[in-house]
């Protein structure tokens, strides 16, 4: 499902307007949920999850990168996009921030990946990350675990 261009706005720490656009995924948590992984967070479409995925939030997520509007993933693509990632699950919510970066190319037809660091592939949605899976509050990672659904949001400013 696309989503709509977000409204022209003026955040409250700044006076300039700026333009949003987001995308959301859905998926579901697993048991082999660790959210143990010290540089990249992910959901997949895959329909398992094995122990050595401890990067993974989230499992049959109803999209993948190379599913999301091209006017979000233009956005993106400026050096200068702020972008948000939101993770809700189990009744805990957690922000991530994040940027864009111009090599970054939606192509993935099986994920959504956010790196700490600049590495870009196909699955990559958004680099210099605040922190990667093993910095989510323990809450959110014991919900996924036990399976819980999972609402992964991608918000870019320009």
């Amino acid at each position: 499902m696309s989503f709509p261009r977000i409204e022209t706005y003026c955040s409250d720490d700044r006076r300039e307007p700026t333009m949003g656009y987001r995308q959301v995924v859905t998926a579901s948590g697993h048991e082999n949920v660790t959210a143990a992984h010290g540089s990249t967070f992910e959901v997949t479409t895959d329909d398992y999850l094995t122990p050595a995925g401890d990067c993974i939030l989230g499992i049959e997520a109803d999209r993948a990168a190379s599913d999301f509007d091209p006017e979000f993933v233009a956005a993106c693509q400026d050096r200068g996009a702020a972008i948000t990632v939101t993770v809700r699950a189990g009744g805990h919510e957690a922000s991530v921030a994040a940027r864009g970066d111009p090599d970054l190319t939606f192509d993935s037809d099986r994920s959504c990946v956010v790196r700490t660091s600049d590495h870009v592939d196909d699955r990559t949605v958004a680099v210099g990350a605040e922190h990667a899976a093993d910095g989510f509050d323990h809450g959110m990672v014991e919900a996924l675990s036990d399976g819980a659904e999972l609402t992964f949001e991608l918000t870019v400013e320009t």
